[in-house]
């Protein structure tokens, strides 16, 4: 098997969560929103935020500002908020050091999800980020796996590893297109009757570890 490994942006190697919470919080008070609307917004964002979330957003609020302007606005509020461990980069620059190729396929806009690798310092320990709509195609679908391992120059019919927090998305999906797989479980238990992830562990930088000790 060939040492690839593709990584997922959100929630694995960057916390997504208290970001967009804080950014929820920010943009409710600015514009004097209600306990109702603020748990509306958190919903929206959550699932997909794309420009066209804030046409939705500008619409049904009645804001001044244009959509565009909101969707920017968003973008650099995420894109300075979001961090990666300073381990876990240096566990991403190890891995390429000894070898593997990196690719991270992140569903998401490619322009908010390019600037998050990018200002978390992701991007310059990677080989490739590949985001859903840049690819043309979402995960869980194969083709994104395809793509994410061609972009760094490896071939996913020799195998590799996922390594995500998504149950459907990473693990699944990552099965499916023939991957080994590390699910980042937060503590959680595996929720399905199918087959578990080859491996689990509380966070990236496990995973990581997982990789350069037991599969190197």
């Amino acid at each position: 098997m060939q040492r690839l490994a593709i990584f997922d942006l959100d929630n694995t190697l960057v916390d997504r969560q208290g970001p967009l919470t804080d950014w929820v919080s920010a943009f409710s008070s600015q514009y004097a929103l209600n306990d109702h609307d603020r748990a509306d917004l958190l919903q929206v964002v959550h699932a997909r935020a794309y420009p066209s979330a804030f046409e939705t957003i500008r619409a049904q609020y009645g804001l001044a500002p244009s959509a565009e302007a909101l969707w920017r606005d968003y973008c650099a509020y995420m894109a300075r908020s979001v961090s990666c461990p300073a381990d876990v980069l240096e566990g991403l620059s190890t891995l390429r050091r000894t070898g593997w190729k990196i690719a991270v396929a992140t569903n998401g806009a490619n322009e908010i999800q390019t600037e998050k690798a990018a200002m978390s310092g992701i991007a310059d320990h990677v080989d490739a980020v590949c985001a859903s709509e840049a690819a043309g195609v979402r995960k869980p679908e194969v083709a994104i796996f395809e793509k994410a391992a061609a972009s760094c120059g490896a071939d996913l019919a020799l195998g590799g590893w996922m390594i995500g927090d998504g149950v459907d998305t990473d693990i699944r999906g990552g099965r499916a297109a023939g991957l080994r797989t590390i699910w980042i479980s937060g503590g959680r238990s595996w929720p399905g009757d199918d087959t578990e992830p080859d491996h689990a562990t509380t966070d990236v930088c496990q995973a990581i570890n997982l990789l350069l000790t037991t599969v190197s």
